[in-house]
C-alpha cells in the first residue's frame, strides 16, 4: 500500500477535499479502440467508496461527459467532459459552455473534409483522430493540424491521437479550478499531456506513468506505473 505524507491532507480531512481523476490511461487501461476501454471492477468499487467519503470525486476527461460516465459507470460522481467544456453533475443534464457549443458544427464540417483514414471519435464539440497502430498516418495528420489552426481551431496531440477543438481556450486545469472552489485540498491524477494543466493547479498530483506519456508526468508528487499502479493510490485514500 502507498503510504505518503502527500496524501495526508486529504485523508485527514476528506470532507474538505476534492479528488479529480483522468479516465483513459488512469482509471482505464489504454486500448486500441477508445470504445473498448473498461474500468476494472476493483477500481470502480474503490471510486464508489471514495465518493461516499470525500467532498467531491470527479472525472475530468477528454471524452464527452456522458461517455465518461458510461465508461466509469458511477452516476454519483461528477464528470467534466471534453477537457472541461462539458459538466455532468449527479441528477443533472449535461451543460456545455455556450461558446464551445457554437463551434461544434464547424469542427465536424472541418473533419468531414479532412478524412485521412484514421478512426474518428465524435466528442461533441471536439473531434479526435485516433491513429494507434497506424503511425504512417502521423505526417498526414500533421498537415491536418496545420490546416485546422489556420482556420481558427485549436489542436491538441495526445497518446496516438490528434484532437480538433473549437477556437475557445479550455483545459482540464480550468475545470479543476472551477469545481474546487469550495474545497481546501485537491488531488489530480493523470497520464497524458492534457493533464499537465490540471497538475499546475492541484495541491497534490499523481502521475500515472507509461512509455507514451510526456516526461513531465513523472514530476508529480507521486508516480505510479499505469492504471494498475494507480489502484494503490485509491486504496491509500480510503
Amino acid at each position: 500500500m502507498i503510504v505518503t505524507d502527500a496524501l495526508r491532507p486529504l485523508t485527514e480531512a476528506p470532507e474538505r477535499s476534492a479528488i479529480f481523476l483522468d479516465v483513459d490511461g488512469t482509471l482505464a487501461p489504454i486500448v486500441a479502440r477508445a470504445e473498448d476501454a473498461a474500468v476494472p471492477d476493483e477500481t470502480r468499487a474503490l471510486l464508489a467508496e471514495l465518493a461516499g467519503r470525500y467532498g467531491l470525486v470527479a472525472c475530468v476527461s477528454g471524452r464527452a461527459a456522458e461517455d465518461a460516465r458510461r465508461l466509469v459507470g458511477l452516476p454519483q460522481l461528477t464528470y467534466a467532459g471534453s477537457h472541461g467544456a462539458e459538466l455532468l453533475e449527479p441528477g443533472n443534464d449535461v451543460r456545455v459552455l455556450p461558446a464551445f457549443a457554437e463551434w461544434s458544427e464547424r469542427v465536424h464540417e472541418f473533419v468531414r473534409g479532412h478524412d485521412v483514414g484514421a478512426r474518428v471519435e465524435d466528442k461533441g464539440p471536439i473531434v479526435a483522430y485516433h491513429y494507434r497502430g497506424r503511425d504512417d498516418l502521423e505526417p498526414r495528420l500533421r498537415e491536418v493540424a496545420e490546416d485546422a489552426e489556420r482556420e481558427g481551431f485549436i489542436t491538441h496531440w495526445g497518446r496516438k491521437v490528434l484532437e480538433v477543438r473549437p477556437g475557445v481556450p479550455v483545459n482540464k486545469g480550468q475545470a479543476v479550478e472551477a469545481l474546487s472552489r469550495d474545497f481546501e485540498t485537491t488531488l489530480y491524477a493523470g497520464d497524458d499531456a492534457t493533464d499537465l494543466d490540471a497538475f499546475a493547479v492541484a495541491d497534490v498530483t499523481v502521475g500515472v506513468a507509461s512509455d507514451e506519456g510526456p516526461p513531465e508526468i513523472r514530476d508529480a508528487d507521486l508516480v505510479v506505473d499505469g492504471p494498475a499502479g494507480f489502484v494503490e493510490v485509491l486504496r491509500a485514500l480510503r
